[in-house]
């Protein structure tokens, strides 16, 4: 199978939400060679960036989506192992998130795929984080940065609320 139909049927399997056939495809790109960044982007994301389209036109919803998220994740999960870290050097602590009261997790997990790759530890802390955990979470960690997702204009302000108990702690 050529490279550019392989990356396009493992778009397609994440648009339809078809876990085992992204985990099957994906390890077919390593063992045809593929660079797992190059399945990562212009497979999965692909894929993602469709479902993101459906959901603007209203075909896709809320938990379509996060369907589609769990597909490429299975994909990330099998490509992981394989993207070239090229004896990077740990560069810090990270503690990322999604706020409370947010359920979208498909840019957190690209960022924290991107930051752990790039010599980053990263503790993820998840979905639907209440404010005062990520500051908890980050002061045991020992975190050098504190990561906060959201997909939706009302959980915002818990992004506010991140940044003032941090201000006010004095961090």
């Amino acid at each position: 199978m050529e490279k550019e139909e392989l990356l396009r049927q493992i778009a397609d399997a994440v648009v339809e939400m078809e876990e085992d056939t992204v985990e099957e495809l994906a390890q077919q790109s390593l063992t045809a060679g593929i660079d797992a960044y190059e399945t990562i982007d212009l497979g999965l994301a692909k894929g993602m960036e469709r479902a993101g389209q459906l959901f603007d036109e209203e075909e896709y919803f809320v938990p379509e989506l996060l369907m589609c998220s769990d597909a490429m994740n299975v994909g990330i999960d099998v490509l992981k192992p394989h993207l070239k870290s090229e004896n990077v050097s740990k560069k810090g602590k990270v503690v990322i998130g999604v706020v409370e009261g947010d359920t979208h997790d498909i840019g957190k997990n690209l960022v924290r795929l991107m930051m752990e790759t790039g010599g980053f530890e990263v503790l993820d802390l998840g979905r639907d984080i209440p404010p005062a955990e990520f500051v908890s979470k980050a002061e045991e960690y020992g975190a050098d940065i504190i990561g906060i997702a959201t997909l939706m204009t009302t959980t915002m302000p818990g992004m506010k609320e991140v940044v003032d108990i941090l201000a006010n702690k004095g961090i």
